[in-house]
């Protein structure tokens, strides 16, 4: 019966959501918009490996290799739905990619570092309110989905700043988990030195970071590392969202983060009981419970936000509702935009547990 589960829910991580929400094309960030679609750039550091000469789409494979960055042009289309990563559907007799139809990844370019924080630097000083987020990605998540999956978030979210993806060699592959689990360990070194890239050359700009799942991992190895390092970089990154962490409880709340909470970090976790890919994970690992199980599993740590989206779920996994769902959607948008206290957001209710404080949404 467990494999059943396991077979089961290690499936796709990323379907289609629910609300419409009208484009707006005057909210292009250094793209171009089409009659149909709008154009988001994002930034990128990523190391996976690289082939010249391949499309878009495949450019970035699924091998470890060096930090390299970037920036990558993604579509937005004019009828996209708020959550959704619109994609062709075989059902619409859809069977290439349409830019006034889906979120499609149309450019990417490589560029040296220093180009790269020249173009950081000037999309930071176009706007007062110009600030840096930051999606880290999860597992069985190729190169192409994540940079589509940042450009959403960003678009939805009405983010104004620069969108950035981290993108660390997935497998992009169900039954990959073991291999992404060991990348994920792999890239932590490099985000950690990404991170601390940012928090030098952002000029007192704020940088949000949100992971998903498996990336929430490793962002706090990361951000833990950093902060025992180089603690006075850490109150650069203004929220630290932990959407769905895909994190062993107890290395969490015993080592990761009392490091970051030591160094000010603000640190938001999104919790849900009905999470069917994280108990497929428990699985993987002896029973022990995941950062992201809610219910009688719910990790509650002194400092960090716990919110129990148990039953906010858009999927049959229930594992992808942190960026898909509206209301929890509009939960982030309040927190980047300094309603850090969720005592102060519509929609949650707060509850108790062992003394220790946390909200759920409203039914």
């Amino acid at each position: 019966m467990n494999r059943i589960l396991v077979l089961c829910t290690l499936a796709s991580l990323f379907l289609q959501g629910c609300a419409t929400l009208e484009l707006d094309p005057s909210r292009n960030v250094g793209g171009v918009s089409g009659a149909n679609y709008a154009v988001l750039r994002i930034l990128f550091a990523t190391d996976r490996s690289h082939s010249d000469g391949l499309p878009p789409s495949t450019r970035f494979g699924v091998e470890r290799s060096d930090l390299r960055y970037g920036v990558a042009d993604v579509s937005i289309p004019r009828n996209h739905k708020m959550g959704a990563l619109e994609a062709p559907s075989i059902l619409r007799l859809e069977f290439r990619n349409d830019p006034s139809k889906h979120v499609v990844l149309l450019t990417v370019d490589l560029l040296g570092q220093s180009d790269f924080l020249v173009a950081l630097r000037s999309r930071l000083a176009s706007d007062q309110e110009s600030h840096a987020l930051v999606f880290v990605h999860g597992y069985n998540v190729n190169f192409e989905d994540a940079a589509r999956r940042t450009a959403q978030i960003s678009y939805d979210l009405g983010f104004k700043g620069v969108p950035i993806l981290y993108s660390w060699p997935s497998q992009g592959a169900i039954h990959k988990y073991l291999e992404d689990d060991a990348n994920s360990t792999w890239s932590a070194n490099h985000l950690e030195h990404f991170l601390e890239l940012l928090a030098k050359n952002t000029n007192g700009k704020k940088v949000f970071l949100i992971a998903h799942s498996m990336g929430g991992k490793l962002l706090t190895e990361s951000l833990a590392r950093l902060a025992q390092r180089l603690p006075a970089l850490v109150p650069t990154f203004a929220e630290v969202v932990l959407a769905a962490p895909d994190i062993d409880a107890g290395y969490l709340r015993d080592t990761l983060a009392p490091r970051m909470l030591k160094a000010g970090a603000n640190i938001t976790l999104y919790a849900s009981s009905e999470d069917v890919a994280l108990r497929a994970s428990r699985l993987f690992r002896g029973d022990l419970p995941r950062a992201g199980e809610a219910g009688q599993r719910l990790t509650l740590i002194p400092g960090i936000r716990t919110i129990d989206a148990s039953g906010m779920g858009t999927d049959f996994l229930n594992h992808s509702y942190v960026v898909e769902n509206r209301s929890i959607l509009s939960d982030i948008f309040h927190l980047l935009r300094g309603s850090s206290s969720p005592n102060y957001r519509a929609g949650l209710v707060d509850a108790q547990s062992g003394g220790i404080t946390y909200w759920r949404f409203r039914r």
